[in-house]
C-alpha cells in the first residue's frame, strides 16, 4: 500500500481549508469594517467636502470635514435598500446605489442639543423631489432663523423678530472692482480673494467689506463698491417666486414667518402662496390641490392649517454667491443630517504638490 498518497491528499485537503481559512477571515474583517463604518456614519459622524465657495470664508472649497450627527440626534433610515458607505450612485458611476420599494417611517433619536441661530447645519436640498428624504443631495449652510422667528433682510442685514441677528465672521459680499489693468492672481491671493472673475470694467469679486476697503487703497484700483439690490429691485427667482405679491430680493426680503410645528395659519391668498410648497411637499399630505385661490387636502377644502414639523430658514455666508431658503424656502425638520463639526483636511486645488495642502486649517472647529 502506497501511504504517501494518503498523506499528499490529507496535506492538499489541509491546505485547502487554510486558504479558505484567510479568505474566510479577510472576508470576515472587511464586512465588521463596512458594518463599523455603516454604524459610526449613522450614528456619530460622516465625512464631507465643501464643493462651493457658498459659505466663505467660513469653509472653503475644497475643505474636508466631520458632520456631528449625535449633536441634534441621528435619523433612522427611510430607504434602507442601498449599498452601504454610498449615497445617491455608486462610486464613479452614474449607477443608482438605491432601491425605492420600501420607504420606512422615519424618526429622530435624541441628541445633544437642538439647532441654535447661526449653527452651520448640513441638510437634505428640499425641492429635490426626485430622490427619497435620506438621499436628497446634501447642502450645508448656516441657520439664520428658527421655527416661529419672524425673518427679514434690509439692506443685507438679517433681523430676526425685528432684532438684528450677529454677523458671522468675514461674511462676503459682491465687490466690483472697477480697474482698467490686469490683476494679477497673486494680488488676489495675498489678499486672501478666491472668488473674482474679470469683466470689461474690472474684476468681480466676493470679499469682506473690510478687505474691499483695503484693496481700494491699491494704486491700480479706481474703486471698489459693494454691489447690491435696491428695495425697489424685484427678483421673481426668490422664494415664494410670486413677485406680485411679495416683490422681493436677495437683500431685501421678507417679512416671512417661519413655520413651528404645532402652531396653525389662517390659509387666504398670500399663506397659500407662501406655503403650499410646504405643505404639499414636506407635510406627508395626500392630494393637496390648490385650486380658484382655495386649498384642498384629499378633497375637502381647508381654511386653516396647523404644521406638522417645524422649519428652518438656512444661508450661505457667501451672502450674494449662495443658492440658499431666500430661493427655495424652509428647511423641514427631517431633512436636518447634522451638525458641522471640524475640518480634518483641505486642500487647495489651485496650488500643487505639498502645497495643496492648507495646513492652518487641520481639526479647525467650524464656529
Amino acid at each position: 500500500m502506497k501511504l504517501d498518497f494518503f498523506k499528499k491528499k490529507t496535506e492538499d485537503k489541509e491546505e485547502e481549508k487554510q486558504n479558505k481559512s484567510v479568505v474566510r477571515e479577510w472576508a470576515d474583517a472587511i464586512l465588521f469594517a463596512v458594518i463599523a463604518a455603516t454604524i459610526i456614519r449613522w450614528l456619530f459622524l460622516e465625512a464631507f467636502t465643501i464643493p462651493t465657495p457658498s459659505m466663505e470664508k467660513t469653509l472653503l472649497v475644497g475643505d474636508f470635514l466631520f458632520v456631528s450627527k449625535i449633536h441634534y440626534g441621528p435619523r433612522t433610515p427611510k430607504t434602507p435598500l442601498q449599498m452601504p458607505l454610498t449615497h445617491q450612485k455608486i462610486w464613479g458611476t452614474d449607477i443608482p446605489s438605491y432601491v425605492d420599494w420600501i420607504q420606512l417611517p422615519q424618526y429622530r433619536l435624541p441628541g445633544l442639543s437642538s439647532i441654535k441661530q447661526n449653527d452651520v447645519v448640513v441638510f437634505n436640498y428640499p425641492p429635490e423631489l426626485e430622490y427619497p428624504v435620506d438621499l436628497k443631495t446634501n447642502y450645508i449652510k448656516r441657520c439664520v432663523g428658527l421655527p416661529g422667528d419672524s425673518l427679514k433682510v434690509v439692506d443685507t442685514q438679517v433681523f430676526i423678530n425685528n432684532v438684528s441677528l450677529e454677523n458671522p465672521d468675514k461674511m462676503e459680499f459682491r465687490h466690483n472692482i472697477v480697474t482698467n489693468q490686469d490683476i494679477k492672481d497673486r494680488v488676489f491671493k495675498n489678499y486672501d480673494i478666491t472668488d473674482y472673475e474679470r469683466t470689461n470694467y474690472g474684476y468681480i469679486a466676493h470679499t469682506t467689506p473690510e478687505t474691499a476697503k483695503e484693496f481700494a487703497k491699491l494704486p491700480f484700483v479706481d474703486r471698489v463698491e459693494i454691489l447690491k439690490m435696491s428695495p425697489e429691485q424685484v427678483n421673481p427667482r426668490v422664494y415664494p417666486k410670486n413677485a406680485e405679491l411679495f416683490p422681493w430680493n436677495e437683500d431685501f426680503y421678507g417679512p416671512i414667518w417661519i413655520p413651528k410645528e404645532g402652531e396653525t395659519i389662517e390659509l387666504n391668498e398670500a399663506t397659500i402662496a407662501l406655503y403650499r410648497d410646504v405643505i404639499k411637499n414636506y407635510e406627508h399630505n395626500d392630494e393637496v390641490r390648490v385650486e380658484n385661490g382655495k386649498m384642498t387636502i384629499e378633497g375637502e377644502v381647508i381654511s386653516t392649517y396647523t404644521f406638522k414639523q417645524d422649519y428652518y430658514f438656512m444661508m450661505g455666508d457667501n451672502r450674494h454667491n449662495s443658492e440658499d431658503s431666500r430661493f427655495w424656502g424652509f428647511v423641514p425638520e427631517d431633512h436636518v443630517v447634522g451638525k458641522a463639526f471640524f475640518i480634518w483636511l483641505s486642500l487647495d486645488k489651485n496650488e500643487s504638490f505639498l502645497n495643496k495642502i492648507r495646513w492652518n486649517r487641520f481639526f479647525n472647529l467650524i464656529h
